[in-house]
């Protein structure tokens, strides 16, 4: 394909999407948008011409079949959950993500958040600015120290071990929990989740979203964690029962929680937003100019790679074996 005719291929861009990835589009392809990742604002012309959509995700069966002509989705993140895989692979549509480029942002993110839900940052931070530390004298000593923990990790992946690596300098045991063992890994492992949880005092959550994982946090892992527990959830919020978080929160069946994903975002549950042993986040994990950017151009170089060299660059395992249409 020339690249001429790779500048008349259509790609659909549903909702708001990164600048950057906006102005790359732009030069390369012919961008096509709507307001959102609904089948019933596809109309006829972009039923002929659509090949691409670059999203952030939410791209349902039915969007793909009101779009006969796609050959691929480029997913702007690690997680693709809310993409139906299993539907684009029936009809033959590649899916890529944006793997690694995310990875160390994220973790940082983790580690920053495990601190501040410990040691109380943010409302330090507060007791200071309100005019508290002048009236009141010094903010009172955290009931919660980093010294001393286990942790474990649920979800052993790219971000995962970024995370052990950081915690390691921090002179922490690690453990974690996957659907298998990581070989060449010394951490402790263990098959189950609770088990996990039971062998810990601090359970950091970096699990996919899907069907397997959905509400895996629940009200028997968290009292498995234990009264001086820390939860921390930097993966996705539908792997946790919020209702179970917040009882254990209130209960002091945990001491603590730091969460940067809900199961409905924005809409955070009020009894979380009530708890004041929880450190909240607006999904910031890999929010940085620096990542954004990158993962922009991971998700469009996709794009390019697709249409000029019929191959992509980092397509997601289901759809690894997905071939260009002649």
């Amino acid at each position: 394909m020339t690249k001429t005719e790779q500048q008349a291929v259509a790609i659909l861009v549903p909702g708001q999407f990164n600048d950057h990835a906006v102005g790359r589009i732009d030069g390369a392809f012919s961008r096509v948008r709507i307001e959102g990742a609904d089948p019933s604002l596809v109309t006829d012309d972009m039923r002929r011409t659509v090949r691409g959509i670059a999203a952030f995700g939410g791209i349902s069966a039915a969007l793909m079949d009101a779009l006969p002509k796609l050959e691929i989705i480029a997913n702007f993140g690690v997680g693709y959950d809310s993409v139906d895989v299993r539907h684009a692979v029936q009809r033959g549509i590649m899916v890529t993500n944006t793997p690694d480029v995310l990875t160390e942002e994220v973790a940082d993110t983790a580690l920053g958040l495990l601190i501040n839900t410990i040691r109380e940052l943010p409302r330090a931070e507060a007791w200071l600015r309100d005019g508290s530390w002048l009236r009141k004298g010094n903010y009172p000593l955290s009931r919660l120290t980093l010294r001393g923990r286990h942790v474990g990790i649920f979800g052993m992946g790219r971000i995962g071990l970024a995370i052990a690596r950081r915690l390691e300098a921090f002179g922490l045991p690690i453990a974690y929990h996957n659907r298998r063992r990581v070989e060449g890994l010394s951490y402790d492992y263990h098959p189950t989740l609770k088990g996990l949880a039971e062998a810990v005092d601090t359970l950091i959550s970096v699990a996919p979203g899907g069907a397997a994982t959905e509400r895996a946090v629940n009200a028997e892992i968290l009292s498995a964690l234990g009264p001086n527990g820390v939860f921390v959830n930097i993966g996705r919020g539908s792997t946790v029962d919020e209702p179970a978080l917040a009882a254990a929160l209130a209960s002091g069946s945990i001491a603590a929680a730091g969460l940067d994903v809900f199961a409905d975002e924005p809409n955070v549950p009020a009894a979380l937003l009530a708890a004041p042993n929880t450190s909240l986040l607006p999904h910031v994990g890999s929010a940085s100019q620096h990542t954004r950017r990158v993962m922009a151009d991971l998700c469009v170089d996709n794009l390019v790679s697709w249409f000029s060299q019929r191959k992509a660059l980092t397509p997601v395992p289901e759809t690894a074996n997905v071939k260009a249409r002649p």
